[in-house]
């Protein structure tokens, strides 16, 4: 056997080995917060939750209700973003909601930034939650992460979460994307002072409303698909200290199912995730490639097969954490390169739609490029 083909051979194995041993720990599940079963009756007084909802009526009274079971003093602001269902008239009958009706969409600004903006100009408090219309705190959560934000003295604190999973596809494709989420974005360098990367996680961020008004939020990304990464940039250069981490006790009532609708889902942004650059998504097969394919190969050549079984072995024990955290068994984790090859294709599809004019499609509004 040639250098050439042990050099090949060794390509997947160094990735992998190299994952595992990196000082950030991507694959590490050890940023969380859960929620605080002891926290009673919290004094929330010092925030005001902003909710921007559209046509969320199936799910919208399930928020409202986990945001009432979170303590005292809470204000809640739900923008109505030009619902044509029962949004608007199930918001107004919680205690302390107060909802906005939302003006027309104007041109240049994304949906929800555009609701936002309006839900930020009746905000008096301290301090704001934002929260997507889709997300059910778990009772406890909210004491917790003010907790966290005070302890660590932090500004912006957001966490990524529990995606719900019902479907053999949802447990195929959900805990993965959480999985890739972290690689992309390493939570630990995100959190730390280094301005190299900056993450949110858009469904629950809770921030200092001076931060929001200092970072120009949210007129500065008015136009942004991936508005919570580029609202912790934001407050980020700032110079505010953010942190993201995940939790059980943030919990999408968003329902997935079928690789169509997390196909939609991913397929939205995840061309404008890579700079909406032709180059860089061929850097990105080519990666996927080597890591998902090349070990495979690797395994059917005599005087090699042992690199393969390193790779894979790694790749495998680098997705074991994620699983473990949302219960999920270790089978799982033999079906990755499955996985990685169904979101190669939804990256490759929302490439597609944007060369042929489509910046992102949702919630029945189309951006275009």
């Amino acid at each position: 056997m040639g250098t050439l083909e042990w050099v090949a051979a060794s390509i997947p194995a160094v990735m992998w080995v190299g994952l595992l041993l990196a000082p950030w720990r991507p694959w590490s599940t050890r940023e969380r917060i859960e929620p605080d079963p002891h926290a009673g009756s919290a004094d929330l007084s010092e925030i005001t939750v902003l909710i921007p909802a559209r046509n969320e009526a199936d799910v919208i009274g399930l928020t409202l209700s986990g945001l009432q079971s979170q303590g005292s003093g809470l204000q809640v602001i739900v923008v109505d973003d030009q619902s044509s269902d029962a949004t608007a008239q199930i918001a107004s009958t919680f205690a302390n909601t107060r909802v906005v009706s939302g003006q027309p969409l104007p041109e240049g600004w994304a949906g929800k930034l555009w609701a936002l903006e309006q839900g930020k100009a009746h905000v008096r408090t301290p301090m704001t939650l934002l929260l997507d219309a889709d997300i059910q705190l778990q009772p406890g959560l909210l004491a917790a992460l003010l907790a966290h934000k005070r302890r660590d003295n932090r500004q912006f604190v957001s966490l990524m979460a529990d995606l719900r999973r019902t479907s053999f596809w949802d447990r195929l494709l959900l805990p993965a994307f959480v999985y890739y989420f972290k690689l992309l974005y390493p939570f630990s360098i995100s959190n730390s002072d280094s301005r190299l990367i900056a993450a949110a996680a858009g469904g629950c961020i809770l921030v200092d409303t001076e931060a929001l008004q200092r970072a120009g939020a949210f007129a500065s990304l008015r136009n942004a698909l991936i508005d919570d990464c580029t609202l912790a940039r934001q407050v980020k250069n700032a110079g505010y200290r953010t942190w993201l981490g995940l939790s059980r006790g943030v919990v999408s009532l968003r329902p997935y199912g079928t690789v169509g609708s997390i196909h939609d889902m991913v397929a939205r942004s995840a061309f404008t995730q890579l700079g909406y650059s032709t180059a860089i998504l061929l850097v990105v097969t080519v990666l996927f490639a080597l890591a998902y394919g090349l070990p495979f190969v690797v395994l059917g050549w005599p005087e090699a097969w042992r690199l393969g079984v390193i790779a894979l072995v790694a790749m495998m024990a680098s997705y074991l954490p994620m699983l473990r955290y949302y219960g999920m068994t270790f089978a799982w984790a033999l079906l990755l390169p499955v996985g990685a090859v169904l979101y190669l294709g939804m990256t490759w599809s929302s490439a597609i739609r944007y060369w042929r004019g489509v910046r992102s499609r949702w919630k029945d509004r189309t951006y275009s490029t």
